[in-house]
């Protein structure tokens, strides 16, 4: 019998759940779909990229209740602790009228095959919760998560615009008349012991402060730290992988701040893309711009820039302008803290400078110099909700001459991990910020990256557009014009 010490609690539409025993790995939707027979959640790709599995989980911040579109799919059960779980089951009253946002999708023929249409329904309760009088811009960055084959998307984004303008408050709503009882009951709930259960080859911990995850990490430096889920749900649901022990660390608030000073913003490694778009877009638009790309609205929001740093990939969207930014992490264990420059914190694939028993804390990310020229470009196969072939991060300081005083560029997608151009920074450094100079540096991307071939991009296709992407910089900083680097293709 397994032991346990405390249980996952947590509130599924209108009902109380007590969860004393429970698989490490065992997804939201699986618990819905199977256990609980609330099939109107759909699963579709089973890694977090349809949308067809979208629901609403609501947590506490800061004393308000904050509901969040999220993948059920890859959303793993032990990770809600303290949450309110909203499928598309709860929206329509017990009387069966639909709600507003339901009606709307009948009224405007949103749906047609219908597999996908409670995944969107979903998208748009939140949006419609959180956004008064949306417009089109938010509409469609709602429902950058969901894919649909049928419909085109204009009667769903027409659906979306009709009911835009009711506002919650004013119409039935099965949240909103109860959000207070609702915070009650999570506040209830939430509790800053550590929850244990299981033993052997199904242990599972979800602890309650920092330093409880520090010791959990000391006598488990072996163990998954989950915050997200973003990569690590994949690890389950198609690489079919045996992950024990598993730490929980979504719902820990002593990683979840974001700390703004004259020097910099200090972020909390808990903290999702969602909740850190504010604050970096206002410091560096650029970042921003790239972050909106960052999957779908689900995937923002599940997904922690902690967690994209610590995974490692050389993929990894966030590395490439942090490094650029001179950005550190600072590593957190049982023996103490240290801090590292991100850019050293990535040794080689697979391996990051992290001892056992530490976890990534924070990251500081240093002020932006107002002259400074800073750009992100990520290159994928779509535009919206696609993993990087590769992206670039570039940032200049000119001297009154305009030559280059200073540069730091990097890469994801170039190499096994994210890393700087550091034969293209010294290419540029002391020369006039010229398409000449860009032309004669382009040549020292072949010294500082040897990119693999993979079905996103060609190796050929990846140095041409990381050079190109150099002359792209030069433009957008200069106003000049310029002719881009080509390849011919031969048969």
């Amino acid at each position: 019998m397994i032991q346990s010490a405390g249980s996952i609690r947590f509130i599924l539409n209108d009902r109380e759940i007590a969860l004393d025993t429970l698989q490490p790995t065992a997804t939201l939707l699986d618990f819905l779909r199977l256990e609980k027979r609330l099939t109107g959640t759909k699963e579709g790709c089973a890694e977090g990229d349809c949308g067809a599995c979208t629901v609403l989980v609501g947590r506490l911040s800061g004393g308000e209740l904050i509901y969040e579109t999220v993948n059920a799919c890859i959303r793993f059960t032990g990770s809600l602790n303290a949450t309110h779980v909203v499928t598309v089951e709860h929206l329509a009253a017990k009387d069966g009228t639909l709600h507003p946002v339901q009606q709307a999708m009948v009224d405007y023929h949103g749906s047609q095959c219908g597999f996908c249409t409670p995944g969107f329904v979903m998208s748009l309760y939140g949006l419609w919760l959180s956004k008064d009088n949306p417009g089109r811009a938010d509409i469609e960055k709602a429902l950058q998560g969901n894919l649909c084959r049928c419909t085109g998307y204009e009667p769903i984004v027409k659906a979306a615009e009709a009911v835009a303008k009711a506002r919650p408050d004013a119409v039935f709503d099965p949240i909103v008349k109860v959000r207070e009882d609702i915070i009650a009951k999570l506040s209830a709930i939430r509790s800053t012991q550590t929850i244990r259960m299981g033993t052997g080859d199904t242990t599972l911990i979800v602890p309650g402060t920092a330093a409880d995850l520090a010791d959990a990490l000391a006598d488990h430096p072996q163990a998954t730290i989950v915050a997200g889920s973003t990569d690590v749900g994949l690890w389950v649901t198609k690489q079919m992988r045996e992950l024990n022990p598993v730490i929980f660390i979504n719902g820990l608030e002593d990683l979840q701040f974001i700390r703004e000073t004259e020097d910099g913003i200090l972020i909390g490694a808990g903290v999702s893309y969602s909740a850190a778009f504010s604050a970096i877009s206002a410091r560096y638009p650029a970042f921003g711009r790239m972050l909106d790309r960052l999957g779908g609205e689900q995937v923002r929001n599940m997904g922690t820039i902690g967690g994209n740093v610590a995974n490692g990939s050389p993929i990894g969207d966030t590395p490439p302008p942090l490094i650029a930014l001179g950005a550190s992490v600072n590593l957190r264990s049982k023996a103490g803290e240290r801090t590292v420059p991100l850019e050293a914190y990535f040794i080689e694939y697979g391996r990051q400078d992290r001892k056992p028993g530490e976890f990534v804390e924070s990251i500081f990310v240093p002020d932006l110099p107002k002259d400074d020229h800073f750009a992100v470009y990520k290159i994928s196969k779509r535009r919206d909700e696609d993993i990087s072939a590769l992206c670039g991060a570039f940032r200049i300081a000119l001297n009154s001459d305009n030559t280059v005083a200073s540069a730091r560029i990097a890469f994801g997608g170039m190499a096994g991990t994210p890393k700087r151009a550091s034969h293209v920074e010294a290419a540029l450094i002391g020369k006039p910020l010229t398409e000449e100079t860009v032309k004669a540096a382009q040549a020292a991307f072949d010294l500082d990256y040897q990119p693999l071939t993979d079905w996103r991009a060609t190796a050929a296709y990846r140095m041409l557009t990381a050079k190109n992407l150099l002359l792209r910089f030069l433009l957008e900083t200069s106003g000049q014009k310029a002719e881009l680097v080509r390849f011919e293709v031969t048969a």
